[in-house]
């Protein structure tokens, strides 16, 4: 390197030391003030987690953002700087649907950040008596995916327990093939679970048309199998293979490059109003006719935006069924508790599941 830009780099060198002991400074004076909020959150029993406060944060960083740092980079920064700030006030345990390496995992750690407990649970359920008994603070289900629908048992425990949704996020779907070969025409098996399967059916097809496919699940237990299978491979995404330490011999072999998934987070403070939001409502309805016909007519004469509604069967009643449904809104505004309860006069029960940051699915 010549002279003078040896020198040039040394100089730009020294600004970025500079201004990294500058960062340090900074961050510690931050992380200070957020246990100062600890201690006062602490003497009022306020929750340590509030979505609406970090959407507040994040999009006054959006205004005052320059470049070149994208919106989505500074997000990615400061979701860590909030987790490390919160663990001074609080350290959280979050369930999760494991093991390690899953998508839910993926959600909990874009949501909570990485300075918080995780806790690996065997199923849905169990994620949400985790919260239900006190052993964890929030745990990450998974609700629906783009391309193959709701997640029923997510749904099915509402009716079970007392938690609320808190906050949502969406993770883009992205599979991976991953395999300690290092051709397609060494591999004989592929471990991956059904809907894995599904979702990179046409790639499968035309790259490994003659491999035997295992039903394997979750995806990190396939990355597992095929770790230890010198002729397999596995469909994985990407905190799996690093989670089981397997080389990924081939990137984003999904055929839907736009699918993703939508998680909840559930616990039980209720997030403020951010002027962006969402409310998630459950009921059931009498046996007459037009029950449902009225029930959404309930929603629509105030002016709400109801963007799902799905029905599961009922557990304490043989084919009777219990609706839940999305709204654009916050249960404090006056519409919404119009609906809310007009909703009320006409069904068997309504219960609010909550009402939080409505996150956009495509700028996750």
């Amino acid at each position: 390197m010549p002279e003078n830009q040896r020198k040039k780099l040394d100089f730009i060198r020294t600004e970025i030391d500079a201004i990294d002991a500058s960062l340090v400074e900074a961050l510690n004076r931050r992380a200070a003030l957020a246990g100062e909020i600890g201690k006062l959150k602490g003497q009022d029993n306020r929750p340590f987690f509030t979505p609406e406060r970090e959407r507040e944060i994040y999009e006054k960083l959006a205004e005052i953002n320059g470049g070149p740092l994208q919106k989505r980079q500074l997000v990615s920064i400061f979701r860590e700087i909030i987790s490390a700030a919160r663990a001074i006030e609080k350290p959280l345990h979050v369930a999760f649907w494991g093991p390690s390496g899953t998508f839910t995992h993926l959600a909990a750690i874009q949501t909570f950040g990485g300075s918080t407990t995780f806790e690996a649970q065997d199923s849905i359920q169990d994620c949400f008596l985790a919260v239900e008994h006190g052993d964890a603070d929030y745990a990450v289900v998974p609700v629906e995916n783009s391309v193959a629908g709701v997640v029923p048992e997510t749904l099915d425990m509402f009716p079970q327990t007392r938690v609320k949704i808190c906050a949502e996020t969406y993770v883009p779907i992205h599979h991976h093939f991953v395999s300690t070969m290092h051709t397609l025409a060494d591999i004989e098996r592929v471990y991956a679970g059904p809907q894995p399967v599904g979702q990179c059916k046409r790639w499968l097809r035309a790259n490994v048309p003659s491999a035997e496919i295992v039903e394997t699940t979750p995806t990190s237990r396939a990355a597992e199998r095929a770790l230890t299978d010198p002729r397999g491979a596995a469909i994985a995404n990407k905190l799996g293979a690093e989670t089981v330490g397997i080389p990924i011999l081939v990137e984003h072999i999904e055929d839907n490059p736009h699918n993703r998934t939508r998680f909840l987070i559930v616990g039980y403070n209720e997030p403020a109003k951010t002027g962006t939001d969402k409310t998630s409502l459950m009921f059931n309805l009498r046996h007459r006719p037009g029950e449902l016909y009225h029930a959404l007519g309930a929603l629509y004469e105030e002016g709400v935006n109801l963007m799902m509604i799905e029905s599961r069967p009922a557990a304490r009643a043989t084919f009777e069924y219990i609706f839940y449904c999305d709204c654009i809104g916050h249960r404090s505004d006056e519409n919404m508790q119009a609906a809310i309860a007009r909703l009320k006069d006409c069904a068997l029960e309504t219960t609010i599941l909550g009402s939080y940051p409505c996150v956009d699915p495509l700028e996750v």
